[in-house]
């Protein structure tokens, strides 16, 4: 279709298009885009008039709607403008590129200014994607195609746009269509750029101190010395604890000032700032005598373009000595601008350092001067107790004005609290010591709590015996008796250690005597000997060793079991065992201790219930119950852990090793197969030998017997002798080891007694 030109839009030039039309609707029809898709679209108007010239010969131009047919698709041309600089005395305005950008699909425009590196200007987008209407005089016009070409000027909202250059796909276009493209224009040379590229000599020296390669060596390390400044000479002086910070990276060092608190000094943040200080200091420098460079003359026409001579020479330059690292020491005396500071000590970084650097190996610490009016700590004085409440709630007044709740062993509440079947609560059964004879058949049990030492006491009232069966001491920690109570010192309270079997406790001006305890009770304190002596076999032994050492023959005599008919073991009775032991110490040993000898060598037969082959039965069992044959991974795991490859990993690291694997068996099971797993010197287990313990394919063993594991394995659980029933004779004379005179008088032919016993 040929372009007509197009007629004034005046009264009689035109014609009404809708003459003569009776169907307003906009006729729609569906068009083809691709081979099988359609879509929805109006059917073109052919006789409007368009003022663009086909690039399609006649009757075959495609019915397809722009936004369709041209959808990505834009021409990018290149041009500048003109932008007057009020600032710059030497140049009027400078030249600025821009990207216009023209959207065929709905004829549309966008200027984007390219971004330059320090320019100081607000580049970017300049005008955002729009249509943009022609200036006066042409009215209801938008910028189209054939506005656009090179050697063009259009205004664009006052501003106007030379157009140099464009793309390839644009001259290609705008060809099809029959519109020519000149040849590209040349930017004109923006004169700003131009002054701005003219040399300009440096109005500082250009030669500087490298110091780069020691910061990067020694960033970030400090050595630390502590010393102190004697002023004690000036009137109210007083000996100063410094600290000394000498950094490696620039030689440079800061000295601060500790002041301890309540002193009745105010001191700032630093007595010296981080700088170099010199070893002689006999005033203040003179201006510029820190600089490197001496300045000759200054030469140049004007100030822009003027530059520095300098002193290649340094005639004039001053050299100051300033302190290093190798003059710093322990013993070091230095002075400060006139101040003399002595080194007494240095942190570990600092004697790694002198010990790596210089091979130093002595660093004893010197001693601090004192002074006999020098500053000392006073003790807070502390009221005596009053009564009211309890001590560490009447001593948070005497600290603070508003008392805090005291505050309580969180280390030893997280180690003793309830875990599992482990309460950490020991049982003991007593009776109440009276002179009245109602209160001498009173029962009590008195549980001490291991987390806080707190006890509570609970009665157990006959029937008919006038006492109700109910709490008689709540919990509370309870006060040793025979203590003042009304002074500043602490009291002190029972411990867990005052409690066994025999003791005689004073709680609260109530007598009572220890009984019995529990099983738990009894097998929590012979686990934990450490902590209570009464159940510590080894020094029990050691006691009887002492005390039956000049008796031997006569308690061997006396109270040896005959031998048993069906086997040769011999049983000594708990009581017969109870009368010798009184008969021969008396007070020296308790009836607990009794009980510890008589329950570690009880004749009864110890059935074991936590040997290797019973976990590993259990183990198997649950790894067949849950289908976990997953052995692979876990050794991929384990030789990751292990680096180095010795084959032995500690117990923290293997039990989070089998936690992250998921394997399906309780945590009582797992410490339970550490406990019996091979272990090195160190303690450090083989983990080898935990593969092969795991293994169900390799030496497979019968599965186990449905149990419950967390009460199977559970220490409590286990089945003790009764202390009544006997220990073996041979056993504890075995461990007794007293050797008589006859033997140590037999050369070579060394016999302990208890060969009588035998």
């Amino acid at each position: 279709m040929q372009r007509t030109p197009m007629l004034p839009c005046l009264p009689g030039f035109s014609v009404d298009r809708n003459l003569g039309r009776t169907r307003f609707h906009k006729s729609q029809n569906f068009d083809k885009i691709h081979d099988g898709v359609y879509y929805l679209s109006e059917k073109a108007d052919r006789r409007a008039y368009s003022r663009y010239a086909s690039i399609y010969p006649r009757g075959e131009e495609p019915e397809i709607p722009p936004w369709l047919a041209y959808d990505g698709q834009r021409l990018m041309f290149k041009a500048f403008f003109q932008e007057t600089v009020q600032e710059k005395w030497k140049t009027a305005f400078h030249i600025r590129v821009v990207n216009i950008s023209f959207f065929l699909e709905d004829g549309t425009m966008k200027i984007v200014e390219p971004s330059v590196d320090n320019s100081g200007l607000e580049q970017g987008v300049l005008v955002r994607r729009q249509r943009i209407p022609i200036p006066d005089p042409v009215k209801y016009r938008y910028y189209d195609i054939l506005d656009l070409n090179i050697g063009k000027e259009p205004e664009i909202y006052g501003r106007v746009y030379k157009i140099v250059d464009c793309d390839k796909f644009t001259r290609q276009f705008l060809n099809r269509l029959g519109i020519p493209v000149p040849d590209p224009i040349d930017i004109p040379k923006d004169p700003y750029r131009e002054v701005r590229k003219v040399e300009v000599f440096p109005k500082k020296p250009s030669r500087m101190v490298d110091t780069l390669g020691n910061f990067l060596k020694y960033d970030r390390q400090v050595l630390r010395f502590y010393g102190y400044w004697d002023d004690t000479e000036s009137p109210h002086g007083i000996i100063h604890d410094l600290e000394l910070h000498y950094y490696l990276s620039d030689n440079t060092m800061e000295i601060k000032e500790n002041v301890p608190p309540n002193a009745g000094r105010d001191s700032g943040p630093m007595l010296v700032k981080r700088m170099k200080i010199p070893k002689f200091y006999s005033g203040l420098q003179p201006i510029g005598a820190e600089n490197h460079f001496t300045v000759l003359n200054v030469l140049g026409e004007n100030a822009r373009q003027s530059y520095y001579m300098m002193d290649s020479l340094d005639t004039g330059n001053i050299s100051t000595d300033y302190y290093k690292d190798n003059e710093l020491g322990i013993g070091a005396e230095i002075s400060v601008f006139g101040r003399r500071i002595v080194i007494t000590d240095m942190d570990a970084f600092t004697k790694e350092y002198y010990r790596t650097k210089y091979g130093l190996d002595d660093f004893t610490p010197l001693t601090r001067p004192r002074k006999g009016d020098e500053y000392q700590k006073i003790e807070r004085y502390i009221p005596p107790y009053n009564g009211f409440g309890s001590y560490e709630d009447s001593l948070g007044n005497c600290f603070t004005v508003l008392p805090k709740p005291p505050k309580t062993d969180f280390i030893k509440f997280l180690y003793h609290d309830k875990q599992g079947f482990n309460s950490h609560v020991l049982r003991f059964r007593a009776k109440m010591v009276s002179k009245i004879p109602g209160n001498e058949e009173r029962q009590f049990i008195i549980r001490l709590y291991l987390m806080d030492d707190t006890i509570s006491i609970f009665e157990l009232a006959k029937r008919n015996s006038g006492f109700q069966r109910s709490l008689f001491q709540k919990r509370m920690p309870i006060m040793l008796p025979g203590q003042d109570i009304f002074t500043s010192k602490k009291p002190e309270y029972y411990k867990s250690y005052d409690f066994y079997i025999g003791a005689r406790l004073n709680l609260y001006d109530f007598h009572f005597e220890i009984t019995s305890a529990d099983v738990y009770a009894l097998r929590y304190m012979e686990l934990h000997c450490d902590k209570f002596p009464k159940a510590n076999k080894k020094l029990i032994m050691e006691k009887l060793r002492e005390s039956l050492q000049p008796v031997y023959k006569e308690f061997v005599q006396l109270y040896a079991p005959p031998k048993d008919a069906k086997d040769d073991t011999r049983i000594l009775e708990y009581e017969k065992l109870k009368e010798a032991l009184h008969r021969y110490m008396g007070d020296k040993i308790t009836e607990h201790e009794m009980i510890t000898i008589a329950r570690y060598y009880s004749s009864h037969e110890k059935i074991e219930h936590r040997s290797r082959e019973y976990v590993r039965r259990l183990l198997h069992t649950e790894l067949h119950r849950f289908l976990w044959y997953d052995l692979d991974r876990l050794k991929e795991d384990l030789h990751h852990w292990d680096g180095d490859r010795t084959g032995f990993l500690s117990r923290e690291s293997l039990y989070t090793i089998l936690r992250g694997c998921r394997i399906p068996v309780d945590v009582e099971l797992l410490n339970s197969m550490l406990d019996h797993l091979r272990k090195a010197e160190d303690g450090r287990i083989d983990y080898d030998d935990l593969l092969r313990f795991m293994n169900v394919k390799i030496d497979p063993v019968p599965p186990a017997e449905p149990v419950n594991v967390k009460t199977a394995l559970w220490w409590a659980s286990e089945r003790e002798p009764d202390c009544g029933g006997g220990i073996n004779w041979c056993e504890f004379i075995k461990d007794l080891d007293i050797r008589t005179e006859d033997a140590i008088q037999n050369n070579g032919n060394v016999e302990t007694e208890p060969a009588l016993g035998h």
